[in-house]
């Protein structure tokens, strides 16, 4: 599998995906028409399918443009999101798998950003939208604490260490700077920090990630570890996970 990465508006990642030697193609979260179509183009391939995986406009705004421009696109996207996704003509539900473009794929239901929010598990990688960042995840606009929590500590956080993460920003850097003033003994931050910030000086994207470094470095994906539930006030994990989310919220370092 090629994961061909898109970079859109200021900072968002669309992902075209594609079967190495294949044509057919599906994109996921193209927030804009334009930089898909290049990409397209430039690779040489056929879109056949876009997967989104929330129905915020920085996630779907290129649906309408690129279904202009290919009518017969397939659109998926969670059953609750249905009338908040343009376009969407496929609903899929938690641990449902479908076939897109010679690829089977696994949805994942990962609601704490938004209550619709999903995430696309192929191929030994994962497409996570804005559910996990690189270091971090997405505020809580529509869900809560513990759906959160599910969502990374249940749900990603138990597949495959090996699984590579897309996610839907480049958060990264910030993220990790966060993380290092939360736990500034974990000397994995310090590491994954240094690297992030020499990837963007390069002008590279920080994507992949993996679910094995993010139990190393992410916050939210360490509120069971004794320092940082400490730091944080202690009580359940879901707890823990409202105390950093609410300071991330907060930081101005």
């Amino acid at each position: 599998m090629k994961v061909i990465v898109v970079p859109c508006l200021r900072d968002n990642y669309a992902y075209l995906v594609h079967r190495d030697g294949a044509r057919e193609a599906f994109v996921v979260d193209p927030s804009e028409e334009a930089p898909v179509t290049a990409a397209l183009e430039r690779e040489g391939l056929e879109l056949v399918a876009i997967l989104n995986t929330h129905h915020h406009h920085d996630h779907v705004g290129g649906n309408v443009g690129l279904l202009a421009a290919h009518p017969s696109l397939e659109v998926v996207a969670f059953e609750g999101d249905r009338g908040r996704v343009p376009g969407q003509t496929r609903s899929v539900r938690d641990g449902e798998t479908f076939e897109v473009a010679g690829h089977t794929i696994r949805a994942l239901h990962v609601p704490g950003h938004t209550t619709g929010a999903i995430a696309y598990v192929v191929d030994g990688a994962v497409f996570t939208g804005d559910t996990l960042f690189i270091g971090g995840c997405g505020r809580l606009f529509e869900g809560t604490p513990r759906d959160m929590n599910m969502s990374l500590n249940e749900k990603l956080g138990k597949l495959p260490p090996d699984t590579r993460i897309f996610c839907g920003h480049e958060y990264t850097v910030q993220n990790l700077r966060f993380a290092e003033a939360s736990e500034p003994d974990n000397a994995a931050i310090s590491q994954a920090l240094t690297e992030a910030r020499a990837k963007r000086d390069r002008g590279e994207p920080t994507v992949p990630s993996t679910i094995a470094h993010e139990l190393r470095t992410n916050p939210f994906m360490r509120v069971n570890v004794d320092g940082l539930r400490s730091r944080f006030g202690g009580g359940d994990t879901t707890s823990v996970l409202a105390a950093v989310r609410r300071a991330k919220d907060e930081w101005k370092g």
